[in-house]
C-alpha cells in the first residue's frame, strides 16, 4: 500500500481467543516506552504482511498509553488481512502500525446511544470506557449472532458500566433482540447515535432513525468495509493533475489511483473501499461518482472531495488538486 504512513514498530504482548472467530491483540513498545495517545473512537493501521494494511480500531481505555488492544474478526470473506491476522501473527512478534487516526470521534451530548453490531463493539466499547469515566449518560446495545460470538462478555460484566449495557443475540429469544423502531421511534433532544458493525446493521440504523426524524447531524458511523459496487455500467473518464496538467485515462477496470501510481503520482491509500479516508483528495473540477462510506451526504454533494481507491467519475474530466 503504497504512502501508508506506518511510523510505529510494535511488539505483540499478548493474544487472547476473546469469542469464536474473534482473537484481541495487546500491542505495545518493545521498550516499554509510551505510546502515542489516542481518544476514544480512534483506529490504527496494522501492516499485517508486506502489501496488506488494514484498520483495526482500538477497544482499551483511551487514557492507557501502555499498550493498544484491538480486536480482530476472522472474516470468512478475507481478503488476506484477517486470516494472516489470525493465523499468521503470534506474541512476540514485531509488527509496523501507523499512529492512531479518529475519524469517529465523541461528540459532547446529554445522552449517547451505542449501538454494535458484531466486531463494531470495538470502538465502542472505546466509547463506553470514556463515557462511564466522564459519568455521562449513555447505553451500549451490543448485537451477535450467538453468545458464544460475543467478545468482551467478561470484560463488560467486570466493568462499572454494566448494567448500561443490554445484550441482543440472534439465537435469542424474540424479547432480547434488539427493537430498533422502538429504540429510535422518537428523536430525543440532545442525544447522539454511535454506530459500527456490518454494512447492513448499520443502514438498519440509520434508516430506522431517518424515518423516525432523527437529524443527520446526530447519527454518527463507521463502516468495517465497503459496499459492493455495481461496475457493469462503468465507462472511461479523464483525470487531469493541476499543478502539471498532465491528463490520464482511467479505463472502466481500474481505479483512479491504480492509473495514478502507474503515472508515477503517489496518493495514500489504506483501505482501498473507501472507508478509511487515507486517500481523500480534493477536486477543483468536474463532478465525482462517490463509493465511499467515508463522507457524509452533505460532503458528497458538496462535490470538492473523493475517494480514488474507489470512486469514479460522473463527468468525463475530474481535475485533482495534486
Amino acid at each position: 500500500m503504497s504512502g501508508t504512513p506506518l511510523s510505529l514498530i510494535v511488539e505483540v504482548k499478548a493474544r487472547h481467543e476473546e469469542a469464536q472467530d474473534i482473537v484481541t491483540l495487546e500491542l505495545a513498545d518493545p521498550h516499554g516506552r509510551p505510546l502515542p495517545a489516542f481518544s476514544a473512537g480512534a483506529h490504527i493501521d496494522v501492516q499485517v504482511k508486506p502489501g496488506v494494511v488494514r484498520q483495526y480500531s482500538l477497544c482499551n481505555h483511551p487514557e492507557e498509553r501502555d499498550r493498544y488492544l484491538i480486536g480482530v474478526l476472522r472474516d470468512p470473506t478475507s481478503r488476506g488481512g484477517s486470516v494472516a491476522m489470525h493465523e499468521e501473527i503470534r506474541e512476540g512478534d514485531l509488527v509496523q502500525i501507523s499512529a492512531p487516526k479518529n475519524h469517529f470521534a465523541l461528540k459532547p451530548a446529554g445522552r449517547t446511544l451505542l449501538l454494535a453490531g458484531g466486531i463494531g463493539i470495538t470502538p465502542l466499547l472505546c466509547m463506553a470506557e470514556r463515557l462511564a469515566h466522564l459519568e455521562a449518560d449513555f447505553a451500549l446495545h451490543y448485537c451477535t449472532r450467538s453468545a458464544e460470538r460475543t467478545a468482551f462478555r467478561k470484560r463488560i460484566a467486570a466493568s462499572g458500566f454494566a448494567e448500561r449495557v443490554h445484550f441482543h443475540f440472534d439465537d435469542g429469544a424474540p424479547e432480547q433482540k434488539l427493537d430498533l423502531k422502538a429504540l429510535l421511534a422518537t428523536p430525543a433532544p440532545d442525544t447522539r447515535v454511535y454506530v459500527c458493525g456490518p454494512t447492513g446493521f448499520i443502514d438498519a440504523v440509520l434508516s430506522t432513525a431517518k424515518a423516525s426524524g432523527w437529524p443527520g447531524e446526530r447519527l454518527h458511523t463507521e463502516y468495517f468495509a465497503g459496499a459492493v459496487a455495481d461496475t457493469s455500467d462503468d465507462d472511461s473518464f479523464e483525470v487531469r493533475i493541476a499543478s502539471s496538467g498532465a491528463s490520464f485515462t482511467v479505463p472502466a477496470d481500474k481505479t483512479v489511483h491504480q492509473v495514478l501510481t502507474e503515472n508515477g503520482i503517489e496518493v495514500m491509500v489504506s483501505c482501498e473501499q473507501g472507508v478509511c479516508g487515507t486517500c481523500l483528495t480534493r477536486v477543483l473540477e468536474g463532478e465525482p461518482d462517490h463509493r465511499d462510506l467515508y463522507l457524509d451526504d452533505d460532503e458528497h454533494a458538496a462535490n470538492d472531495q473523493f475517494t480514488p481507491c474507489c470512486s469514479r467519475a460522473r463527468s468525463k474530466v475530474l481535475v485533482l488538486d495534486l
